[in-house]
């Protein structure tokens, strides 16, 4: 990060809402297209896009050199089965089908990899037809499976990413992905985890992406609140289940082709569609632009669950923690393990700061080493902006009825820790 950006990411947070942020419609529904890799720097992706949460595409240029570009597609820009077979065929994989609607989403199945290729080739020799519907291969963590295996580099644009530096930390789950599917197999309407932004590369195949900015999805709830399962359907124009839908922005439509990477602004809903046979890579990723998106999110959702249990009957013991545990259970994190995500975070930043990097760390593939990559002065945006987030986290209620006497260090030391080392960087 230059000084010029970190000026201006700094003027902007100063007067951030979290909750506007994004709420806009693109002049004519453009959406940038970016061409060169060595014209367009990591901080013009930070001016231009993640501050204000813009989404972008990105050209082939940018993946000609990852292995799977190279090996997991024939001449002909088709899946290559017989190189996946042989590298992954024993693997256990997660299946959508995307026939079948359960609770406003696809059911999903865990297969054998030969299995699905098996089924997939099926299909496309029945003519794209199957009598098990159509299976998508869906939030295949293939990078945690095969860390060995040459599939891609992050792109530097998206290496500030910690919400995978935290899972990486913690060795319990990350939010790298691997999809594969038929022509037909799509993804219903939603937005990402936690609110988060994700980018989303085609090794072969082409899809269709439909996406609302953030807000838009107010208007296409029914008169229950709901969001819509498919956007495309024809119910929408029901005034009577859906009163607000013509109150709605048309969504901006995006055709990725093979090699491109599609840049998915935080909060943005869309719903995506592949018209050829296609594998594609995809990362959700949070970093210090869009983490009060996030933490804003966990308080809505907080908020749902309190809602939920006001509604039963029966008291409910330990009321608070009860919300807590029912938080983690539907969005994967609760208040004091978002706690332990901001201090991972923090601390992070604050070694790079105090200690710098020796050569041997700063030749590995590290979360410092990245850290220390992007520069010093992203490091003291990063922990401004967890400043900002752990002091609103600290006043907030629900939080302080949890038992913080486990926390390490108590969130008041950890605050004055993060003030001291900027104030330390800024001298």
């Amino acid at each position: 990060m230059d000084r010029a950006t970190f000026a201006c990411s700094t003027a902007f947070f100063r007067d951030y809402s979290s909750s506007s942020q994004g709420a806009f419609c693109l002049p004519g529904g453009h959406i940038d297209f970016i061409e060169k890799a060595e014209s367009f720097t990591y901080s013009d992706f930070f001016r231009d896009y993640l501050i204000p949460n813009h989404p972008c595409i990105f050209s082939a240029k940018f993946t000609e050199d990852w292995g799977s570009r190279r090996n997991w597609v024939t001449w002909d820009g088709k899946p290559n089965f017989d190189h996946l077979l042989q590298k992954f065929g024993e693997a256990v994989v997660p299946v959508a089908n995307c026939d079948v609607k359960e609770y406003n989403s696809n059911p999903k199945e865990q297969l054998p990899f030969k299995e699905y290729i098996k089924y997939w080739k099926e299909y496309i020799r029945n003519g794209y037809r199957s009598s098990r519907g159509c299976l998508y291969l869906k939030d295949w963590h293939l990078s945690r499976a095969f860390p060995a295996q040459d599939v891609y580099t992050t792109p530097v644009y998206f290496s500030s990413d910690w919400l995978n530096e935290y899972w990486d930390a913690v060795a319990v789950d990350d939010y790298r992905f691997v999809y594969m599917g038929p022509k037909g197999s799509w993804t219903p309407f939603h937005a990402d985890v936690f609110r988060s932004y994700s980018w989303s590369a085609n090794i072969c195949g082409r899809k269709k992406w439909l996406l609302y900015p953030a807000g838009q999805e107010e208007f296409l709830k029914d008169h229950l609140g709901n969001l819509p399962f498919d956007v495309t359907a024809p119910s929408l124009q029901d005034k009577s289940v859906y009163p607000h839908y013509n109150q709605s922005q048309p969504p901006l439509e995006i055709v990725q082709e093979a090699g491109e990477i599609v840049f998915i602004p935080s909060g943005w809903h869309h719903q995506v569609y592949n018209l050829e046979d296609t594998i594609s890579i995809n990362h959700n990723w949070v970093n210090g632009c869009n983490v009060a998106i996030m933490w804003c999110f966990l308080q809505d959702e907080l908020a749902a669950v309190q809602r939920e249990i006001n509604e039963w009957k029966d008291p409910v013991e330990d009321l608070h923690l009860q919300c807590q545990l029912i938080m983690k259970s539907c969005t994967g994190i609760d208040y004091k393990e978002f706690y332990n995500f901001l201090k991972v975070i923090a601390e992070n930043r604050i070694s790079v700061l105090e200690k710098g990097l020796d050569d041997e760390a700063s030749a590995k593939n590290t979360p410092k080493a990245a850290i220390s990559t992007l520069g010093m002065l992203h490091a003291v945006f990063d922990l401004k902006r967890t400043v900002k987030v752990l002091t609103s986290l600290s006043a907030n209620e629900d939080f302080k009825k949890l038992d913080l006497t486990s926390l390490s260090p108590p969130p008041e030391a950890l605050l004055h820790h993060l003030k001291a080392a900027i104030d330390t960087a800024l001298l």
